[in-house]
């Protein structure tokens, strides 16, 4: 993994936010940034989209692999391309499709055709918001927070505000994360977004050096053995993992063999570390 700790619950997004528009209160700071970005966006064409930040316009197009084709995204991002003209859509959609295909394990290769696809088409909200979930993979994180703030300032929506809170954490900002998941309260997010949520705040409390908070922050109803939630095993590891932090070894074992019990795909390593820890306080 990364310097983060969690994982983002979805893979590239291909689909626009269907959640009723809510708008996040930002601090003066954070508007600052977000307009200076704005203003480094040179006036675009709705009929091209092709006028982009310098950065990208240097970009020819990679290679698509096979597959790649816009009749793969569903039909309501396919609406959404709508608003390009068809052979323009085609193209980004083709390349958005190769991101979704790329990113899991070629991140790097994935990121290459979701900022090709950018190139083309910034002033769509569902290119921003591709853009910037790739780019979280591939662990570009300024880059990635930049572009999921556009994408929620096109939409409306509440975005993807665990992710954007955990990129402000791997940028060396707790603080800030912090502050996002606070100022996200009352906005319409899914139960899964919540609960990274959680997990990014217990992280960033952790880094701060505030080991019991960062324990107290993963409580919950969520937080029961019981459970097998598809959150569950994420959520059971973050909450052992801050328990061994917090120098709770004996709690840490438990609830890393909850994480195990719950973690059915074996996504996580909950058992090796729930032997490790074991051993060491036999030992």
């Amino acid at each position: 993994m990364s310097a983060v700790e969690t994982e983002p619950v979805e893979a590239v997004a291909v689909e626009t936010e269907s959640a009723e528009a809510v708008e996040v209160q930002e601090t003066p700071e954070q508007q600052d940034v977000e307009q200076a970005e704005e203003a480094s966006e040179p006036a675009q064409s709705a009929e091209t989209e092709t006028e982009e930040r310098p950065a990208f316009q240097r970009l020819r197009a990679p290679e698509l692999p096979e597959g790649a084709e816009i009749s793969a995204l569903d039909k309501e991002a396919r609406m959404e391309l709508r608003s390009l003209p068809k052979s323009l859509a085609e193209t980004v959609g083709a390349h958005l499709v190769a991101a979704g295909m790329l990113v899991d394990e070629e991140p790097e290769r994935a990121l290459e055709h979701a900022r090709y696809a950018r190139t083309r088409a910034a002033r769509v909200g569902l290119v921003r918001e591709a853009a910037g979930l790739t780019a979280y993979h591939a662990g570009e994180w300024a880059e990635a927070l930049s572009e999921l703030r556009a994408a929620r300032r096109m939409t409306n929506g509440p975005g993807h505000i665990a992710v954007m809170a955990d990129c402000e954490r791997a940028l060396g900002r707790p603080e800030r994360a912090i502050e996002l998941a606070r100022e996200s309260a009352g906005l319409p997010l899914s139960k899964a977004e919540s609960i990274e949520l959680k997990i990014v705040v217990a992280g960033a409390r952790r880094d701060m050096g505030q080991l019991d908070a960062s324990v107290v922050a993963l409580q919950g109803e969520d937080l029961d053995p019981a459970r097998t939630d598809p959150w569950s095993a994420r959520l059971f590891y973050a909450y052992a993992d801050n328990l061994e932090a917090a120098g709770r070894t004996e709690e840490a074992v438990r609830w890393f063999m909850h994480a195990a019990e719950a973690d059915e795909d074996e996504e996580t390593d909950a058992s090796e570390r729930a032997v490790e820890l074991s051993q060491g306080t036999t030992e």
